[in-house]
């Protein structure tokens, strides 16, 4: 890990007024002095329709101080580290399994395709050599040019080059199964964008979510079958970043408002796409949500109901991502079935953002996890057999031929194992104060 490389986005902003950065620092000061984001803001929103220079500000002021405490309305017993509860029920009898390797964004860095087929050689048997792996793409492929510049205000323009695609894509041809695209950068190159990623996609046998092709598939679910379990991925994202697809592709993202300020989350379209699943038959149900806040390391209130809200509706396994940090899994026992535990990942953060060494940044989970179809009681039923949050961190170092930046996604275990030597170790212990804050262990 080559320290001399940006901790975040903010050490390489580039102010587009003197009097922007002049406001900006003094806001730094006031909270620094006064210390009122400490804890999380009640009045922050991350919907564009509603963000103003405050809000800029508070998250640019996470990014180099990250938010570890909870907001007051949330209680902190959720979050006990009590994965033992994920358990088949006594009586169970397995006909058939699966296993599931999830993970968060996948970021764009320019340069990328030097780490093809080393980003993940050292977790591939929990990501990619599982029965369905799945990821959130946190950007477009596109055939524009994919330079990208922080100057303040508006949000960056991403986009990945095919080439820099086919490295995150998987590892020696064992592929994500499904990615998720439905985020608030999928429509930041245009319909372009959105054509050429599902081109790239498919080129690579992943199956798109949150990324329906015609108006008829608008609300529907993503419905895949393996080994006998039939199961139904449902989306959405919180916004498009204030970006308008034209009326022609209004359909394209699966977008709802799902982090506002003023406005209560609207589940509907998330109903709609639970009811379809249901209605084709699905076992089990999982939810991919972009949604949150970013650089915080508890979900809020409103997040903790909406999970709650959707398990109770039918879904059994909420994957989230977009606050690019970590955040707690809760194993919630669910009303509808009093055997039925569903997990909920809040944010898996991701594998890597860009080339920037923040350790609250760096690290993410991967969710490994079995689910079993059976019978219990005389029923039909799919649970989660197991579910093991692996903590992992992006390391970046420079190849022996040159200055150039290759990525590998480590496990943080791997790191801190004693009397093991690893030249990582004081930073994997830095990384290690965040994966114990939220898994608590």
């Amino acid at each position: 890990m080559r320290h001399r490389l940006p901790a975040t986005f903010i050490d390489i902003l580039k102010p587009p007024t003197v009097g922007y950065q002049l406001k900006m620092s003094a806001v730094y000061c006031a909270a620094r002095l006064f210390g009122f984001w400490e804890k999380p803001w009640p009045k922050a929103t991350e919907d564009p329709e509603e963000y103003a220079f405050l809000d800029e500000a508070y998250s640019h002021y996470k990014y180099l101080n990250p938010i570890i405490r909870l907001e007051k309305t949330v209680h902190e017993a959720l979050f006990a580290n009590n994965r033992s509860m994920v358990k088949l029920p006594a009586d169970f009898q397995t006909r058939t399994s699966l296993t599931i390797g999830a993970a968060g964004d996948l970021m764009p860095a320019e340069g990328l395709e030097a780490s093809k087929d080393i980003v993940f050689e050292n977790v591939a048997d929990v990501l990619l050599d599982v029965d369905i792996s799945f990821a959130n793409l946190e950007a477009p492929v596109t055939e524009q040019k994919t330079e990208v510049t922080f100057t303040g205000g508006d949000a960056p323009i991403m986009g990945f080059s095919p080439s820099e695609f086919a490295a995150v894509a998987g590892h020696k041809g064992l592929n994500f199964n499904l990615l998720s695209f439905a985020n608030n950068h999928a429509f930041d190159r245009g319909v372009e964008g959105l054509d050429t990623t599902a081109k790239q996609v498919a080129r690579f046998g992943i199956v798109p979510v949150g990324t329906p092709l015609t108006p008829s598939d608008y609300g529907r679910a993503t419905i895949i079958n393996k080994s006998g379990i039939k199961i139904g991925f449902v989306s959405a994202t919180y916004s498009l970043n204030g970006l308008e697809p034209p009326p022609e592709a209004a359909h394209r993202i699966h977008t709802a408002r799902l982090s506002s300020r003023d406005t209560f989350p609207d589940l509907e379209l998330l109903k709609k796409q639970i009811a379809d699943a249901k209605a084709q038959g699905c076992d089990f149900i999982v939810a991919s949500l972009h949604w949150g806040y970013e650089a915080e390391f508890f979900p809020r209130k409103r997040q903790v109901d909406v999970a709650h809200a959707l398990v109770e509706e039918g879904v059994d396994l909420i994957l989230g991502h977009h606050p690019h940090v970590a955040q707690p899994v809760e194993y919630y026992r669910t009303k509808r079935d009093e055997n039925r535990i569903a997990v909920i990942a809040y944010s898996l953060g991701g594998l890597g953002y860009r080339w920037y060494t923040a350790p609250h940044f760096a690290l993410g989970l991967i969710l490994n996890m079995r689910l079993a179809k059976g019978t219990t009681g005389g029923n039909n039923r799919t649970y989660i057999e197991f579910a093991n949050p692996v903590p992992v961190f992006q390391n970046i170092f420079l190849s022996y031929f040159g200055d150039m930046k290759i990525k590998r996604i480590e496990k943080l275990e791997d790191h801190l194992k004693a009397g093991e030597p690893s030249a990582l170790r004081s930073y994997a212990s830095e990384i290690r104060f965040y994966a114990d804050l939220v898994l608590r262990e």
